[in-house]
């Protein structure tokens, strides 16, 4: 009997996909529990739109990220810091300062998770970080961190 499971189920596939299984196995189990519907012309034609939108949605997610690098390219964060002597911050400079800042500064929405830092910023000076922005997509932020006076 053919089916469409409605969620993934271990051993058999993943969510959306049509797979044959034992008649028995799909009417006492998979169709009972919602893991499934049977493969009419009805949900075949649904799964078949839910895979275009999936599709659609992937592209304009990833026309986002294109869109946010290319932002990201001349964008430069200032970061003014308390600082002590010798050039070492009080604290550290964090991906959701840089954040904030990318939004204030220049209206572009990062979450902070998406920067990419080894270790907190603890000096003065200018660094560059990466942010991944999905799909194999990454930009550059430019930060300069300086002496709040």
């Amino acid at each position: 009997m053919k089916v469409i499971l409605q969620q993934d189920v271990r051993g058999q596939g993943k969510k959306g996909q049509m797979i044959e299984v034992a008649e028995g196995y799909a009417r006492n189990y998979l169709l009972p529990r919602k893991l499934a519907v049977p493969a009419t012309a009805d949900a075949m034609n649904t799964m078949r739109l839910q895979e275009k939108a999936k599709k659609a949605e992937m592209e304009r997610q990833k026309a986002a990220a294109q869109a946010a690098a290319e932002q990201l390219k001349g964008a430069v964060v200032k970061i003014a810091a308390k600082a002590g002597g010798n050039g070492k911050l009080f604290g550290a400079v964090t991906a959701k300062e840089i954040s904030d800042a990318l939004m204030s500064q220049h209206g572009i929405e990062l979450a902070k998770n998406k920067i990419v830092m080894e270790e907190p910023i603890k000096s003065f000076g200018t660094y560059e970080l990466k942010a991944k922005l999905g799909f194999e997509i990454s930009g550059t932020v430019y930060v300069v961190v300086s002496e709040e006076k």
